[in-house]
């Protein structure tokens, strides 16, 4: 489920839950973030909104086994499976989030090795594109054909082979196939193989009779194992993590349980992983050799030592200049360039694993943009003690207001006391920052931004509906998330409300269209520079949406595409937005424009954050590499994402430079990224908080390859 999670082409924090419609194969990976089924009472004690309806099918019977599925513990959408009697699978699956959210009809028939022969999908994807999807196994010798919305393929098979579909739904039958396989091992369509585990069993009560939930893991589909939990008939019971769950009807009571076992399992998985990888020198450390970016001049210092004690830099000089200390591990640059650790400022961080594809790919610090609190401080906690792999975590607090689009949270606030109530709770946990959403309503945002700056919290958002980006700043907004929002300031008489599709769909039509030269935009650019207004531009999720085509790699993961495990890498090939037909080359266009606008704001002196919203470690390398491309020098990029972020969270003293006395966070990588930004993809050693680690190792351990060495 993570790899389909992260690789999505939706905007904002939905893409935890919502990517993986465009293709899973057990039913849990929709569930990736996951949420508890009976989820606690929110904060200030409000109150869930009611469940949007969905339209069911007259296909579907009243007898159909249901599922509910659920987002941040209110009811979101369901998940009809029923057999008619010429022996064939069916299945319905639908959610409803603010206006978007897919309706897919599913039918399939089985071989007697539970293995589908034949699959077929219609309806709609998230965004309300058409989905037709068909899958025949035939013939003898066995061939296997198929067509979606990125694929039309065929394979000669030796042997039946489990077909992962891009969009139509599947519940527990890759799990059951896979039990009654020799080895519990199966060859996957188009590629790759998956291989089942049996884990832990636990009671539940469903529809007041008592099962055995059994946890299975499932690998091959993903950087790690997949979580299902199945009946004692291998039926589809539940699935999902801290964000949202599917659950089979009644059984709603036992989620929080399994949720728990599920989640001790991965953790475990997480520190067996984090002993073996982490290196924790029980001395000094000296860098020598190094060409060594210093952030502060945004020059490069050639032959330089770095000495590192504990989880600080004691010294940087010259090469030469200091002393091995006996004892002391030496690690030679020559060759290699020495960075501050990057800081991804947009985040919503899923299971442990994204720490592990952050390190690796040279990120030290995030800033979490809005998760379940319970789940973020678990892993804030583990990934700063060492028990698992990851990156320090800043936490930005959500909050949206109540309404038929409200976020997937359990946040709300539709007065000032609840608003207040809110703030003071993430003050009081360590947030640094608190983040509004499209329905809050825009009376309330100068009031929190008051109560915020009072407590020493920053405000940033989204711009809510029915407010311009302009009203926001002046509002007292920090900072402004995504830059459709910054477009859609000049579309106001276009688009009023952006609680829906159209924030992304507007943007796409008319950006092209829109003269920066203007008046109007040089007054707003203005307006952002004397308030100090931060951009958190995330033009990489646009990329996606606007550029990515189905059936053709996107563009932000095609510098990796041959380095990440089969399924990861054929999740990319499903496309971002529909587009309408004579419109390719709009669309194209209109991500220029947000490139030319962020070019704009980097003259202009406008201060930008380096952030991703989407795959963990590889998408920040796709973000810098787009900074690069809308004409900022690639250096003033590698400041914007270390010291950049370090200063805009007032974490400067301690981080985001190479200095003696900070915080021993920092990357070697083998190339120049200040004369070629792609190669920062080439991140070979990362050293954060003291803790080393081997780049290419942590990937191996998500089925990733390593990057090739420069010159080969």
């Amino acid at each position: 489920m993570n790899s389909i999670r992260r690789l999505s082409s939706q905007n904002s924090f939905e893409r935890a839950f919502l990517a993986a419609t465009a293709g899973f194969t057990l039913i849990s990976l929709v569930l990736a973030a996951g949420a508890h089924a009976q989820a606690p009472a929110p904060p200030s004690g409000q109150s869930n909104a009611p469940v949007q309806l969905i339209a069911v099918p007259a296909e579907v019977p009243p007898d159909a086994t249901r599922y509910t599925f659920l987002i941040a513990g209110n009811k979101a959408g369901l998940m009809a499976v029923w057999t008619t009697p010429d022996g064939a699978r069916h299945n319905f699956f639908a959610f409803n989030d603010r206006g978007r959210g897919p309706s897919i009809l599913t039918r399939m028939v089985l071989d007697s090795a539970g293995i589908p022969a034949r699959i077929d999908a219609t309806g709609n994807d998230y965004y309300k594109g058409p989905v037709e999807e068909h899958f025949r196994i035939e013939g003898q010798p066995l061939h296997a054909s198929w067509s979606n919305k990125a694929e039309k393929g065929e394979k000669q098979l030796a042997a039946p082979a489990f077909y992962v579909p891009i969009d139509a739904t599947l519940g527990s039958e890759l799990a059951a196939a896979l039990l009654s396989a020799p080895g519990g091992r199966l060859a996957l369509l188009p590629e790759g193989e998956a291989r089942i585990e049996r884990v832990l069993d636990r009671p539940v009560e469903s529809g007041g009779k008592k099962h055995t939930a059994t946890l299975y893991e499932v690998s091959g589909l993903s950087f790690t194992p997949e979580s299902v939990w199945l009946d004692e008939g291998h039926n589809f019971l539940a699935g999902g993590s801290d964000w949202a769950v599917l659950i089979r009807e009644g059984a709603e009571a036992a989620w929080p349980a399994l949720l728990e076992a599920q989640k001790a399992r991965a953790s475990a998985r997480g520190e067996e992983v984090a002993r073996t990888l982490a290196h924790r020198p029980a001395g000094k450390v000296l860098i020598e050799h190094a060409r060594l970016f210093d952030s502060e001049t945004m020059q490069v210092r050639d032959g330089m030592s770095v000495l590192v004690s504990g989880n600080r830099i004691e010294a940087v000089a010259a090469d030469g200049i200091l002393p091995r200390s006996p004892g002391a591990e030496v690690i030679d640059a020559k060759g290699k360039m020495l960075l501050p650790g990057l800081w991804d400022m947009h985040v919503h961080l899923g299971d442990w694993d994204d720490g592990l594809l952050h390190i690796a790919a040279g990120v030290t610090t995030v800033r979490d943009m809005a998760n379940d609190i319970d789940h973020l401080n678990d892993l804030r906690v583990k990934f700063d003690h060492g028990t698992l792999i990851g990156p320090r975590i800043i936490m930005a607090g959500f909050i949206d207001g109540r309404g038929p689009y409200q976020g997937p949270s359990k946040v709300f606030a539709d007065t000032r006391e609840e608003a207040l109530a809110d703030i003071e709770r993430y003050k009081s946990l360590g947030y640094e920052q608190i983040k509004v959403y499209s329905s809050l309503k825009p009376e309330l945002v100068s009031y929190i931004a008051e109560q915020a700056h009072a407590r020493g919290l920053r405000l940033s958002g989204h711009v809510p509906a029915f407010m311009t980006a302009e009203q926001f700043v002046r509002a007292g907004a920090d900072e402004i998330q995504h830059m459709n929002f910054i477009f859609l300031n000049f579309f106001f008489d276009k688009v009023q409300d952006t609680r829906t599709p159209a924030r992304f769909t507007t943007v796409a039509e008319l950006a092209a269209g829109l003269d920066l030269n203007s008046q109007r935009v040089r007054d707003f650019v203005n307006l952002l520079r004397e308030r100090h207004t931060v951009s958190d531009p995330t033009v990489s999720v646009f990329e996606e949406m606007f550029v990515s085509r189905r059936g053709v790699m996107a563009p932000g993961l095609a510098p990796v595409a041959s380095r990440l495990p089969a399924q990861v890498r054929r999740s990319a090939l499903t496309g971002g937005l529909p587009v309408p037909e004579g419109k390719d080359q709009l669309y194209r266009d209109s991500f220029q424009a947000m490139l030319n606008m962020l070019k704009l704001f980097h003259d202009s002196g406008i201060t930008i954050v380096a952030g991703t919203d989407s795959l963990a470690g590889f998408t920040l390398h796709r973000e810098l590499e787009n900074y690069v491309a809308a004409g900022i020098p690639a250096p003033e990029v590698l400041q914007i994402a270390t010291l950049g972020g370090a200063r805009v969270m007032k974490h400067d003293g301690e981080r985001g430079s190479i200095a003696a006395g900070k915080l021993a966070d920092m990357i070697l990588v083998d190339g120049d990224p200040t004369a070629r930004i792609s190669d920062i993809r080439r991140v070979v050693t990362v050293i954060k908080d003291g803790t080393v680690y081997d780049a290419g190792a942590v990937y191996a351990a998500l089925g990733v390859r390593p990057a090739v060495a420069r010159g080969n």
